[in-house]
């Protein structure tokens, strides 16, 4: 490395990346993180922005502030367009580079369309703030369009709100828009009632929560049915358009569709010249270093690596979360002369998925929990993990209101118009 300080350059501020600059606090080395965001963001709990249960300050941060004890650490706000591995920088947007010694790419992942991306101007996806916050503009405005629409089909279409994939986050989504339009419509429309909203939940594969036991994806499915969704299963879409999604041998008029089916990995692997996986991730070796770049390692949504079973490592925040820690540990030894490597061991902490404000289901492989219980424990797990104390009392006063009296706060169309009323017979040449 070189002198008088070794430079440690960490691109993404997400999970993997804050774990890796806060395990490397007091590291006698000068840390550089890079993002194009000035926040780091609670992901797990951005789909409760989108329907109206949170605000966007209480699952972000800026960088800063969270890195504001690390005399060591220098924040960036910048985007990065690519890696001179010769040269041993990174490139970014204005032309600028950031010299480094031992460089850490987390970047994170993107929506993917399998190959159709025209669909994301009809089905935006969630993956960041800004996401939510269209998201939950579009649902409110479909709810105000639909007081004021007179004819029955265009209506319809505005009252239903499709889901497109049934992991975590589809049904996640598909149980909080439906509790979010009983919240804002009874007693608070003139035209409409709780039960003209329809939520439909499409997915390719047979059953919800492929990831999860079979049994709890039965649990989910039916938990799903008594909230009032529904489910379509083993029905791969086909067309999504402006006046709605084709699945199967089914068309579903609706205005609102939102993308939950699929991500791929952000550019890295093209960054660095190298081939990635079918999700474009890197294939990383044992400790998560690059292959023949034993100075650049990958972690998070953009790595690929097994684990101890022979499973995928999955794209989750307590994995990304491990390997920064595991990546900052090598970087220590490095910095006191120890070169030797480690293998990257995933403790896995269980997959977790709510339904509804009182169902969830959580599996831990060795237990299975759902229902009531399972749901006070991913709670308990959410506000755990929150980065800051002051946001823990806030969320769980948030959560206890609305599952006391059903109202979510949020509700606030701040910008952006309602959707155009589109004659009916433009639907029918369609």
């Amino acid at each position: 490395m070189t002198s008088p300080k070794p430079r440690i350059v960490i691109v993404g501020g997400g999970f993997g990346g804050l774990a890796t600059a806060k395990a490397l606090k007091g590291a006698d080395a000068e840390i550089v993180l890079i993002d194009r965001r000035n926040h780091h963001l609670f992901q797990p709990l951005l789909y409760q922005v989108a329907t109206a249960a949170l605000s966007p300050s209480e699952v972000a941060w800026p960088i800063r502030h969270l890195l504001r004890n690390q005399k060591n650490t220098r924040v960036l706000m910048a985007t990065v367009t690519g890696v001179n591995t010769d040269k041993r920088a990174v490139l970014l947007e204005d032309g600028t580079q950031e010299p480094y010694d031992v460089l850490v790419l987390a970047t994170g992942a993107q929506h993917a369309y399998f190959g159709h991306d025209e669909w994301e101007q009809h089905a935006p996806g969630l993956k960041t703030v800004e996401d939510a916050t269209a998201i939950r503009r579009k649902l409110l405005l479909a709810l105000e369009a639909a007081e004021r629409e007179t004819d029955p089909e265009q209506r319809r279409a505005l009252l239903t709100f499709a889901i497109i994939g049934a992991g975590p986050t589809g049904v996640e989504l598909a149980g909080a828009i439906v509790e979010l339009g009983r919240a804002s419509i009874r007693g608070q429309f003139n035209t409409l009632s709780p039960d003209d909203l329809r939520v439909v939940l499409i997915e390719g594969a047979d059953r919800v929560l492929l990831n999860f036991d079979p049994d709890l994806s039965r649990y989910t499915l039916d938990a799903l049915h008594r909230m009032g969704v529904e489910v379509e299963l083993g029905k791969p879409v086909s067309k999504i358009d402006a006046d709605g999604v084709s699945y199967g041998d089914k068309r579903l008029m609706t205005r609102t569709i939102i993308w939950a089916a699929g991500v791929a990995a952000s550019p890295v692997a093209q960054w660095l010249r190298i081939e990635g996986d079918k999700a474009g991730r890197v294939k990383v070796e044992p400790d998560l270093s690059v292959p023949g770049h034993p100075d650049i390692y990958v972690i998070g949504d953009v790595a690929s690596i097994t684990r101890a079973d022979g499973k995928p490592v999955p794209g989750v925040a307590p994995a990304a979360k491990q390997e920064g820690k595991h990546v900052a540990r090598l970087i220590r030894r490095r910095l006191a002369g120890d070169t030797a490597t480690e293998p990257f061991r995933y403790a896995h902490a269980g997959d977790l998925a709510t339904i509804g404000k009182s169902s969830a289901v959580i599996d831990f492989g060795w237990a299975k929990l759902k229902g009531w219980f399972a749901w006070w424990i991913w709670g308990i797990a959410h506000i755990y993990f929150l980065v800051e104390t002051r946001t823990r009392i806030i969320i769980a006063m948030s959560w206890l209101w609305i599952y006391l009296t059903g109202n979510r706060s949020a509700r606030l169309i701040t910008h952006g118009q309602a959707p155009e009323r589109k004659p009916l017979e433009e639907i029918d040449a369609d």
